[in-house]
C-alpha cells in the first residue's frame, strides 16, 4: 500500500514519455505533417534522453571521489604521523610547538581546500549538464509558442480576416480550437520534463532553473487560452463561413 501511494508523490519519466506519444499521435492524425507534430516529436526524443541523462546526473563521479578520499586519507595519514613522531620534533620548546601547529594548520587547510574543491567540481560538472538541458527545453517552449503565434481566432469567422501573408493551412473552428489545445499541452510537459531534474538532482541553481521554465511555459498557455477564450466567444456571436479564410 505504501509502494503504491509512494508513486504518487514523484514524477515518473515513463509515464511523461507515454503522454508525449500520445499527444504526437492525436497530433499526427488531426494535423498530419504540421510544425507542432514535429515539435512534439522531438520533445519525445528529448524526454526520451532526459532519463538517460538525469541516471547519469544521480550517479557518483567516481575519479572525483576517489581523488577525495585519498585527500582525507592524507589529512589522517599527517595526523597519525604528528603523533608518532612527536617527540622528533621537540614540541616542548615553545617555538618548535608553533611551527609544527603551524605547518599541521596549514597541510589540513589546504588539503581540507582541495577535498572541497573536487566535491564541489563533481556539482558544477552534473549542474551544468542539467542547466544546458534545461535550457533546451526552454527552447523548445519559445518554439511551440511560435507555431501558435500566427493562429488568430478571428481568422475563422468571416470573409477578408486573413492577408496574402496567412498560412495556407484551412481550419474550422473547432480544429484551430484542438491545434492551440495540443500546444498548451505540449508547454505543460516540456515543464514536467524540466521539473525531472530538480527532482532527480538537488541543486538550488537547478531549481531556479526548472522554476523559470514553468513561468515561462505558463505564460505561454495563458496566452493560448485567450486566444481559446477568444475563439469560443465568437463562435456563440458569429456565424462561421465555410471555405473561409485559413487560420
Amino acid at each position: 500500500m505504501a509502494e503504491s501511494l509512494a508513486r504518487f508523490r514523484r514524477l515518473d519519466s515513463e509515464k511523461i514519455i507515454a503522454t508525449v506519444e500520445v499527444l504526437q499521435r492525436r497530433i499526427g492524425e488531426r494535423f498530419p505533417g504540421s510544425g507542432l507534430g514535429n515539435v512534439v516529436s522531438e520533445l519525445r526524443r528529448i524526454a526520451e534522453e532526459t532519463v538517460t541523462r538525469i541516471a547519469w546526473i544521480q550517479k557518483p563521479h567516481l575519479p572525483l571521489r576517489i581523488a577525495a578520499v585519498a585527500l582525507s586519507l592524507a589529512i589522517v595519514a599527517l595526523a597519525i604521523a604528528m603523533v608518532f613522531n612527536i617527540r622528533e620534533y621537540r614540541l616542548s620548546e615553545y617555538t618548535n610547538f608553533v611551527q609544527a601547529l603551524e605547518a599541521t594548520i596549514s597541510s589540513v587547510v589546504f588539503i581540507g581546500a582541495a577535498i572541497l574543491f573536487l566535491v564541489s567540481w563533481e556539482n558544477r560538472i552534473k549542474r551544468n549538464r542539467a542547466l544546458a538541458a534545461i535550457h533546451e527545453l526552454r527552447a523548445m517552449a519559445h518554439i511551440v509558442d511560435m507555431h501558435q503565434l500566427t493562429k488568430d481566432p478571428e481568422s475563422c469567422f468571416g470573409p477578408g480576416l486573413a492577408s496574402a501573408s496567412t498560412q495556407k493551412r484551412p481550419m474550422t473552428p473547432f480544429d484551430l480550437n484542438r491545434y492551440l489545445d495540443y500546444a498548451s499541452e505540449a508547454l505543460a510537459l516540456i515543464s514536467k520534463i524540466a521539473a525531472l531534474y530538480a527532482q532527480g538532482f538537488q541543486d538550488t541553481v537547478v531549481l531556479d532553473a526548472v522554476d523559470d521554465v514553468e513561468d515561462l511555459t505558463s505564460g505561454f498557455s495563458r496566452k493560448i487560452w485567450q486566444k481559446i477564450t477568444i475563439l469560443e466567444q465568437l463562435g456563440r456571436s458569429a456565424p462561421v463561413v465555410k471555405g473561409g479564410p485559413p487560420a
